[in-house]
């Protein structure tokens, strides 16, 4: 039996429970991680995986969560670990007496790709596949990402995976209020994997069953595949000295149980669980039998950035896809493309998410320019500047092939022709990265004028994707709008083909310009036609979203269409529309920064410098700028983060930009006051903790508001850590640690502080830690995030 067979079996599976604590409590000396240990303990993890399937276990999981390049010790063969990892856990599987899987464990890198951190993201899919490539050699029955935080890198473990081997991808995702670190909602989680076609989409970690009820519910509502749930045994707490996650194997039991009621596939335990939690669990699913639930039906495309989610289908409110940032006509656009320059293709971006695209198509396809340099380029801009997804518009597969991987989400592909091998190269490349692609009716010279033409030109290129293994769900066909100034019946046709593929579940878009070629009032026509569009079954458009006759039709079909709940965004844009004139919507927010303050609160880099000398060169005082504009700015970004209006990328380019603004005035400063005394703060991760993310993202923070920061690095003895603070004179010293089993280090670093007198604040934070564990070490501030830490520091000083 298979594991992709056990799927479709009668009752729900059961996945094993933590490995930390257990080797922990097997003697995991202090200090050494526990990839070395199983290596020179295999009979100790061979134990392990025994008792989990004395619980009932029937799938194990390879110790190999930190079993990546970026993670394991340079000294240790990444293939050769994973592989012997998964041999251990095959062996005690065989050893079982009945069927058991063996899940290849992949856990995050602890890095942040391009345009959001430092790493290539060919390289992140480099390292995990070097991982997964052991794991499969290794006799593992399918692949299991877990405890991902960040879309993008889960994005990338299953990309590596479909490179490496065929075996089933399951892949769960961490939630904290509702969204993951790095703000995605379980739901573009889901649709993200969905598009890459995963098996099974899973949360973990993080929550205990009650508190992953809702992410799970959400989860079930949108996933046509299997779901997965995996809770913490409670929150841990600070008993004795020891952590401790609260609920006993009964009480864990359950509560877990509820998720096979609702329609979760595959249960299991995260932090805390037990072999105990698992036999607990597994006495009451025996008896329960599985109803899988309704799956749901969609008949569109679903794009997705890390924090938004467009679908385009019928049901569904019309999406403009932006179309402006192409050098067609442009000429200043095209010559600072020319010159690698991008300032109008972002004034262009900002002015289309203000106007209300729903996408932003982006071509950089001018004459003297290399586009396989130049669309990633921008597209990396774009991403770290606006949450909208994109679509990458080019004729070069090769650049599409160079800028798609630094997409986070799903991007749409701006598309594929039966032209010659086009499907063949970019067709498998959509389905490995899970974009949505524009089909466009269009083969050899001849240009399809009557739908029946298109249709079979269509139907065709559906055979050639379906014979790739490309998903029907990745596919939006282009009804192609021919100009009617010179084919009077192309409005005709294109309506035809709207109904046609409206009847096959197809969503449609077009490019509605082109509809008005060589016409007076274009915009009238083009509005008009849009109209009709729409009700032959059209779901999107490829327009200018800032024409006001396209705007107003827009809007006034959401509310005709039941997409604008109570006319309220009607009312709020219209509500001094006249009918001679017509009226620009008002909305608010978007464009590019007019302040400074607004560039440090819109993180628009790019802008921040020229203001900044506009503002000196208007006389303005470098110290006044810091302490009445920037700090403000950056403090006000931090007020939105708390109440989840901004999440991580938002704060972390908001910080940039602070950084930037600042490092142009600091000499200016030194000049006129003299050198600057600032609060020194070390941070650090504590002994036996290699992961530093939300130690890098404080430290970012804390520079801007005014500190010295003195990065000690990670897995750091106590006894250094103090040594650093007095080396530099420092007041503060922040502890950052992600595992339960490295957490409880943080109190030798404040014990050593203790018995020494000295006059320093501890401030600590990371995923496990929580208030209760900080007041019982005795910290002087618990930090959930990088907010809190710069609130706490303040409060030192």
């Amino acid at each position: 039996m298979t594991f992709r067979q056990a799927l479709n079996l009668g009752r729900p599976l059961l996945l094993d429970g933590a490995m930390g604590t257990m080797l922990q409590a097997a003697g995991l000396p202090v200090g050494m991680s526990p990839e070395q240990y199983c290596m020179e303990s295999p009979q100790t993890l061979r134990s392990i995986h025994k008792a989990y399937l004395e619980a009932g276990a029937d799938l194990l999981t390879t110790c190999t969560f930190g079993g990546n390049p970026f993670k394991l010790p340079k000294n240790m063969d990444v293939f050769a670990f994973n592989k012997r990892m998964a041999e251990v856990a095959r062996q005690a599987a065989q050893d079982a007496g009945r069927p058991v899987f063996v899940a290849g464990n992949v856990g995050p890198s602890g890095q942040f790709a391009k345009p959001l951190g430092p790493v290539e993201p060919r390289d992140l899919i480099a390292a995990f596949a070097a991982q997964i490539r052991g794991l499969a050699a290794g006799g593992a029955d399918l692949i299991f990402v877990e405890t991902q935080f960040d879309l993008a890198e889960a994005r990338a473990a299953v990309v590596a995976a479909r490179q490496e081997c065929d075996l089933p991808v399951m892949v769960s995702m961490t939630f904290e209020q509702g969204v993951s670190l790095t703000g995605s909602s379980p739901t573009i989680f889901a649709e993200t994997m969905q598009n890459l076609g995963v098996d099974v989409v899973g949360v973990n970690c993080s929550l205990g069953p009650d508190q992953m009820l809702p992410v799970v519910s959400e989860l079930l509502s949108v996933c046509a595949c299997p779901v997965m749930a995996e809770p913490n045994a409670g929150l841990p707490q600070l008993r004795d000295n020891v952590t401790v996650f609260p609920l006993g194997p009964e009480e864990f039991a359950q509560k877990t149980a509820v998720f096979a009621e609702q329609g979760a596939r595959i249960l299991g335990g995260c932090c805390g669980s037990t072999p105990q939690h698992l036999a607990a669990l597994s006495r009451i699913l025996r008896g329960m039998t599985h109803t899988p639930p309704e799956r749901p039906q969609w008949g569109g495309i679903c794009l997705t950035s890390r924090s938004q989610l467009v679908r385009i289908g019928m049901g569904e409110a019309l999406v403009v896809i932006g179309e402006r940032i192409n050098p067609t006509g442009k000429k200043t656009l095209t010559q600072e493309l020319q010159e690698g320059r991008f300032d109008a293709a972002l004034q262009l971006a900002d002015e289309q998410a203000e106007a209300g695209a729903g996408v932003l198509d982006v071509n950089v396809g001018a004459s003297l320019v290399d586009e396989t340099v130049l669309l990633p380029e921008l597209a990396q801009r774009l991403i770290g500047r606006l949450p909208l997804p994109l679509s990458l518009d080019s004729s070069n597969a090769g650049a599409i092939a160079k800028a798609l991987p630094y997409c986070p989400g799903s991007c749409l592909v701006n598309s594929i022709s039966g032209e010659a091998d086009r499907m063949e190269v970019l067709g498998p490349l959509c389905r490995d990265y899970g974009a949505p692609f524009i089909l466009l009716p269009l083969q050899g010279a001849k240009l399809p004028v009557r739908a029946a033409e298109r249709i079979n030109i269509v139907e065709r290129l559906l055979e050639r994707a379906a014979a790739l293994g490309v998903p029907r769900r990745l596919v939006m066909v282009d009804i192609l709008a021919l100009a009617v100034s010179s084919k009077a019946e192309g409005g005709r046709q294109c309506l035809e083909m709207a109904r046609w593929c409206r009847s096959q579940g197809l969503p449609t878009t077009l490019g509605l310009s082109n509809i008005s070629f060589g016409l007076p009032a274009r915009e009238l026509l083009n509005a008009t036609f849009l109209s009709m569009a729409v009700g032959a079954g059209l779901t999107s458009c490829i327009a200018n979203p800032s024409a006001a006759r396209l705007r107003e039709a827009v809007d006034a079909m959401r509310v005709l269409g039941g997409h604008d709940a109570h006319a309220e965004s009607f009312i709020a844009s219209y509500g001094e529309w006249k009918p001679a004139g017509g009226a620009t919507p008002r909305r608010e927010g978007g464009g590019a920064a007019r302040t400074l303050s607004e560039a440090v609160l819109n993180g628009d880099k790019e802008n921040a410098l020229p203001l900044l000398e506009a503002e000196l060169a208007g006389g303005a005082d470098p110290f006044a700028l810091v302490q009445d504009t920037l700090i403000p700015a950056i403090t006000e970004v931090g007020a939105r983060y708390e109440r989840r209006e901004y999440f991580l990328p938002q704060l972390i380019r908001a910080a940039e930009t602070m950084q930037a603004a600042f490092a142009h005035l600091k000499p200016l400063l030194e000049a006129n006051r003299g050198q600057e005394q600032r609060p020194v703060i070390v941070m650090a991760t504590v002994e036996g903790d290699i992961h530093d993310i939300g130690k890098n993202i404080v430290a970012l923070l804390l520079g801007n508001h005014g500190f010295d920061v003195v990065d000690a690095g990670k897995d750091v003895p106590a006894e250094a850590i103090v040594a650093c603070a007095l080396e530099h004179n420092a007041r503060i010293i922040g502890l950052s640690a992600l595992m339960t089993t490295t957490m409880v280090r943080m109190e030798d670093t404040i014990r050593l502080i203790r018995e020494r007198g000295l006059p320093i604040k501890v401030m600590v934070g990371g995923a496990a830690v929580t208030q209760a564990f900080a007041d019982a070490i005795g910290a002087d501030a618990y930090c959930p995030d990088a907010v809190c830490a710069v609130r706490a520091a303040k409060n030192f000083v």
